[in-house]
């Protein structure tokens, strides 16, 4: 199979995203509670915290997984619940932790499904489809892996072929959760790099805070289903919160190469409030 070489083309403009006082309360436990975040066009948003902090939870109301007890999400000014889903997909693409189980589909057949919100109902791949979808394995460096079967991929593997699959939605907005989760260092830093050059507007969770201080514009930090702080790397990542959030001992100090703060934890330290 031969394509032309990818040229992204989104079908939206890099779109704002509004949580506007979010709450999910699930068995009368609040998972997420009153959160608002902003998230303006073409801006990077890393949201960091613990396990358990409601990250992966908030993401889930972002892309209509989960509906919020409380609270709305905007897109563009627009309630997302309120919209054809159809439509929301065509305007944000969602990279999810997690896969629904195995199932006897290629790895083509999976990144095929980007362009299901622009397609007819049942209507076939045609040659710009075909061009956009062989164009996010090679961004992905699957391509090779085109006709394999998913359910038969390593973990990382799986995570490039997700990723690959909302980069041939082709919207505007995208929604992340975990997208380094199993990926090697190469494939950590190629993601993260893609993400930026798109210049798409991006909500990403992630667990490793010196990979969202080099990618991120700001950082959104949660504990506990709350916002404790919000803004840029340089801002947010203190030894003081980090103490306070991951009750650890670390030490931050800027990259002599970038610029950027880096987190060093110290070893051989009690963590912060234990004995």
């Amino acid at each position: 199979m031969t394509y032309r070489p990818m040229t992204y083309r989104p079908t939206t403009k890099p779109g704002a995203l509004d949580a506007q006082d979010v709450s999910v309360v699930v068995n009368g436990r609040p998972l997420v509670d009153h959160v608002s975040l902003q998230v303006a066009p073409g801006e990077v948003v890393g949201l960091t915290g613990p396990n358990g902090a409601g990250k992966s939870t908030l993401l889930r109301t972002f892309y209509r997984a989960l509906r919020p007890t409380s609270g709305r999400i905007l897109l563009d000014g627009e309630d997302v619940w309120r919209m054809p889903g159809k439509r929301l997909a065509q305007r944000l693409a969602a990279v999810l932790q997690e896969t629904a189980g195995e199932f006897e589909l290629t790895v083509y057949d999976v990144v095929a499904m980007g362009r299901t919100p622009h397609k007819r109902a049942f209507a076939d791949d045609d040659a710009d489809d075909r061009d956009i979808i062989m164009g996010a394995l090679e961004e992905l460096d699957v391509a090779a892996l085109a006709k394999a079967p998913f359910d038969r991929l390593s973990g990382g593997e799986k995570q490039r072929v997700l990723i690959a699959r909302a980069l041939a939605q082709c919207t505007g907005t995208m929604v992340l959760d975990e997208p380094t989760n199993h990926l090697d260092l190469r494939h950590q830093l190629d993601a993260l790099r893609l993400v930026r050059r798109l210049g798409v507007t991006a909500v990403v969770a992630l667990h490793d805070l010196n990979l969202a201080a080099s990618f991120c514009d700001r950082i959104c930090v949660m504990d506990g289903g709350r916002v404790v702080a919000t803004g840029t790397p340089a801002h947010v990542l203190t030894p003081a919160l980090l103490a306070e959030v991951y009750r650890v001992d670390a030490a931050v100090a800027e990259h002599p190469l970038t610029g950027v703060p880096q987190v060093t934890l110290l070893s051989g330290v009690e963590p912060v409030g234990e004995e």
